[in-house]
Formats: C-alpha cells, structure tokens, sequence
C-alpha cells in the first residue's frame, strides 16, 4: 500500500499544475477583467471625479503625449471601456492589480506562491485569500458535514431495506417520495423553507441569516451549540432533500445484485441468518461503490452544491466567495479558491482508497497492473 500511496501522491503535483494551466490560459481569453472593471467603475463616476482623476474638467489644457490616448478613438490602449481616460491612470490601475507584468511572471509568481501555500491578496476586498478562504470555511463546512452525514445515515438503512423488501409497497412507497424529494432543486426547497418556517408568510420558528444570533458570542458553549444547530436545520434540510434518490438507489441496485449471487445462497444453505448474511457477507462488497462516491459527494456538497442554499440564507460561506470572485474577476481568490478546492478533492479521493481497504481487505491496490 505505500508504493500505491506514494504514487498517488506523487500524482497530485501534475494534476494540480495540469488544471491551473488550463484554467489560467482560458481567463487570460476572458473579457471583462479586474482592470476593466476598474476602468468602469471609474468611468461610471461622477464626471467632476473623473475630471479631478484624470487632470481634465477642470479647464486645464494639457499637450497629449506620444502614443497618449486622447478619449476619441481609444487607440493606444488594450482594454475596452478605456477611450477617455488618461494612459497614465490605465498603468496605475494595472500596477495595482499586477498586470504590468507578463502572463509569464504572473504564472510564475503564482505558481511559486502556491508552493508555500501563499495564495496571494484580493483584488477588491484587500485580504489574503487564505484569510478568507479560512473565514468563509466554516459556514461550507458545517453545511457540507451534516449534509452529507444524515444523507448517509438515511439512505444506507433506507437502500438497504428496500433491497430486503423489493417489491413490497414499502419499496414503491419510498421510491415515489424519493424521487420526489430529487425532482425538487434544492434551492427552491430552501425557499419554500423560507416561506413555510423563517417568518415569509406563515410561521417564525428558524433563524434566517448566520450561524449564530446576535449577542451569543458572550453565551456559554452549549447554548452557542444549541443556537448553531437551530440555525442549521433549514439549510440542511435544504441541502438534504436532493440528496437521498442517488444514494438510496445505488445502495439498494448493490445490496440486489450481491444478494443474489452464490456466496449468498451458499451463506443461507449452511443455516446463517438473515443479518448474518446482509451485515457479514453482502454489506462489505455492496458498500464498495458507496464509499467510492464519498468523496465526491462530500466536495460536491461543501463547494458547489451550497451556493444558492448560501445566498437564500443569508450565509457568507466558499460558495458565494466563489461566485463573487468569477463576478468580479477577483483572480487571486478565484485560482486560490481553485488550487485549494482540487487540493482537498484529490486527498479525499486518496482517503476513498484506503476507505475500500478498511471494508474490504481482500482489496490490494499494489497487485493492480
């Protein structure tokens, strides 16, 4: 097992540097970065403003310069949006947010940033993205934990059952109600919360916004425990209903397809009973392709699948830092955020190995050619 560890391991320096290549070269093709974002919100200012800014509008008269764009035909500069301002405010603009420099030292520096685990500054909220990545981590986190937690504990059981029952009008039953719950997108489960529980047009009872209510910093631990898991309840309810059909199936197809196979009826012929063979001879080889999407389901769950759950209440969480960032074309928090997200996606997988070995030991990664 070290060997195959080692190798794997040794996987996620290419892979890693394969995906930021990729994403880095597409958003060099991408219109709309931070220096036109600046250049328009500075031509979106007051005139008197901009005026003051740029050394115009204030009846003063200057001699344009050498490849100077003079605000009528934008020739000179390279960024759309900028015909009118001064050269010099566009340079100003691109030493701030690094881009006087060539993609390649960019790369580079980022690159080498990304060794120490230094993922650089926000363009516009000037903080380290780990700072933030660690500030909005805990919010992802707790929706993702408990979300995928109680998915698991009620499907397995459910799947599991169904598969015992197959048939049965418990079988249909819960099939229809599953289907059901995965035909309604999460998000506009969460508003329908919203309406029913959180004071939107019917009853009061859940918090809305935030992990804790004000003043519950100063509270002893377990009523901040308490307050965090009622705040809790909606959003991953939210975030639940959607993910029981998936799991439930495919723990139900896999405990009917080892039930049926030799070993099984051998188990049953020698006198062993029903739990005996479902929990000490089926379970190991029908939970193998559960685990297998564990690691998968959990960061798809706390980095993706949370976004809207996020913005309907109100919570500051990765997914909304994420959105915010690909809006504004906050480049150091969106790769970072990248860089970070694909890290965790890799060792998660890796620990989804060695998940397959603690179930099942016959399971030799070494022996694979």
């Amino acid at each position: 097992m070290g060997a195959y560890l080692l190798r794997r391991l040794l996987l996620v320096v290419p892979t890693l540097l394969g995906i930021i290549l990729i994403n880095f070269a597409v958003v060099q093709f991408a219109p709309g970065g931070p220096v036109e974002q600046m250049i328009a919100e500075l031509k979106g200012s007051a005139g008197s403003t901009l005026g003051r800014i740029s050394g115009e509008g204030q009846g003063e008269t200057r001699t344009p310069q050498r490849g100077e764009n003079t605000g009528g035909s934008g020739e000179g500069s390279r960024y759309r949006g900028a015909q009118g301002l001064d050269p010099a405010i566009v340079a100003e603009i691109e030493k701030a947010f690094g881009f006087d420099k060539p993609w390649q030292t960019r790369l580079g520096d980022m690159l080498a940033g990304y060794v120490r685990f230094d993922l650089g500054r926000s363009l516009f909220r000037d903080k380290p993205v780990v700072d933030l990545i660690l500030e909005k981590m805990p919010v992802s986190v707790s929706l993702g934990l408990w979300s995928t937690l109680i998915i698991y504990l009620v499907s397995i059981p459910l799947g599991i059952r169904k598969a015992v029952r197959d048939g049965s009008r418990f079988d249909v039953a819960t099939s229809a109600a599953v289907l059901v719950g995965y035909a309604i997108p999460g998000f506009l489960f969460a508003i329908l919360l919203v309406v029913l529980f959180a004071g939107g047009s019917f009853l009061q009872i859940f918090p809305l916004r935030g992990l804790l209510s004000p003043g519950m910093e100063a509270a002893s631990f377990w009523e901040r425990a308490l307050d965090y898991a009622w705040h809790m309840v909606l959003p991953t309810l939210a975030l639940v209903i959607g993910g029981f059909a998936g799991l439930t199936m495919l723990t139900k197809n896999s405990f009917m397809e080892e039930i049926h196979k030799q070993y099984v009826v051998t188990a049953r012929a020698k006198g062993a009973g029903e739990q005996r063979v479902l929990y000490g001879h089926v379970f190991r080889n029908a939970m193998l392709l559960i685990i297998a999407g564990f690691p998968a389901a959990f960061i798809g769950i706390l980095f993706t699948g949370a976004l809207l759950v996020e913005i309907i209440f109100s919570l500051d969480g990765l997914g909304l830092l994420g959105f915010e960032a690909a809006i504004r074309r906050d480049y150091p928090v969106m790769f970072g955020t990248l860089y970070i997200f694909t890290l965790l996606g890799l060792v998660m997988q890796i620990i989804g190995d060695f998940a397959y070995t603690l179930v099942d030991p016959r399971i030799d990664f070494e022996a694979r050619r």
